[in-house]
């Protein structure tokens, strides 16, 4: 499945024709939070919210990972709003960083959506990037780029999920850009690079049998751990009897796995799924809301 989808779509990082005017209000993000080791438990060390982008914590065992939720207050994202996050988790510590509900790209009248996510893990830490699914409406666009450095001894399971339009409404998307842009290095080595981009009539390419087959709602999964491998045929047997399709693939300390549904909820099963499998804990609370 996905060497088809990599044919299908070109790869690219930029959109230069569609630039947003100058004078045009557009929204802004930056949410910034650092986690170390404090005595024992993880605690945050650096915390910055600026824009439309927000931070909160729930409340958790005073010896469980930091647990935050990020919050868009502009309601979605449309052409020319740019949001970015960082997160810095330390030797020790352990967090956890969701999203309150589903990201919303709606249709633009000009520009590009831009979402950037800077992610850190030293030493021993352990960081779960599980933001909730990305909904990508009719005449969208989007430009999203995961950057994450890992230590040689440091965990980083990363999910991004995309629903192409809501079945149940009947939606078509005929016209939209949409690129996906991961770099993971690992003791300072590249260890994983992908970039998928799908532009213009994005039903007919999902119809392919050598695309989606049909499909309107995919997720990656990269897990960056020591003997991240071992976890691979318990999570093809976890997948196994879910709606959908899933292929799971590793070496050494890296597994990646793909999953591709035919609307969002049969996705989320398998995106949860494969989370807590390779967690051995639930989902954090706000996916249940």
């Amino acid at each position: 499945m996905t060497g088809a989808m990599t044919a299908a779509f070109a790869t690219t990082d930029a959109y230069p024709d569609r630039a947003a005017p100058a004078d045009a209000q557009r929204a802004r993000g930056l949410a910034r939070i650092a986690v170390h080791r404090d005595n024992g438990r993880s605690r945050i060390a650096d915390l910055h919210q600026a824009g439309s982008s927000r931070l909160r914590m729930p409340r958790t065992p005073p010896d469980a990972p930091v647990e935050a939720v990020l919050l868009n207050t502009a309601g979605g994202m449309t052409g020319g709003d740019r949001f970015r996050t960082e997160v810095s988790v330390g030797d020790g510590a352990e967090a956890i960083i969701t999203s309150q509900a589903a990201e919303r790209i709606y249709r633009r009248s000009v520009g590009v959506a831009e979402v950037e996510s800077d992610l850190s893990v030293s030493g021993s830490g352990v960081l779960a990037w599980l933001p909730q699914e990305t909904i990508v409406f009719d005449r969208s666009a989007l430009s999203r780029k995961l950057v994450a450095e890992v230590d040689a001894g440091a965990t980083l399971l990363a999910l991004e999920a995309v629903v192409l339009g809501r079945t149940a409404m009947g939606e078509r998307l005929n016209d939209i850009a949409f690129t996906d842009s991961w770099r993971i290095r690992r003791g300072g080595r590249l260890v994983f690079a992908d970039t998928t981009r799908l532009e213009g009539d994005a039903a007919s390419v999902m119809n392919g049998k050598a695309t989606g087959a049909a499909g309107i709602a995919f997720a990656t999964l990269v897990l960056v751990s020591p003997g991240a491998s071992d976890a691979v045929e318990p999570l093809r047997a976890a997948l196994d009897d879910l709606p959908g399709e899933a292929g799971v693939s590793g070496y050494g300390d890296m597994m990646v796995a793909r999953m591709i549904a035919g609307n969002g909820q049969a996705l989320r099963a398998m995106a949860v799924r494969a989370a807590t499998t390779l967690r051995g804990v639930p989902m954090p609370r706000v996916w249940n809301l």
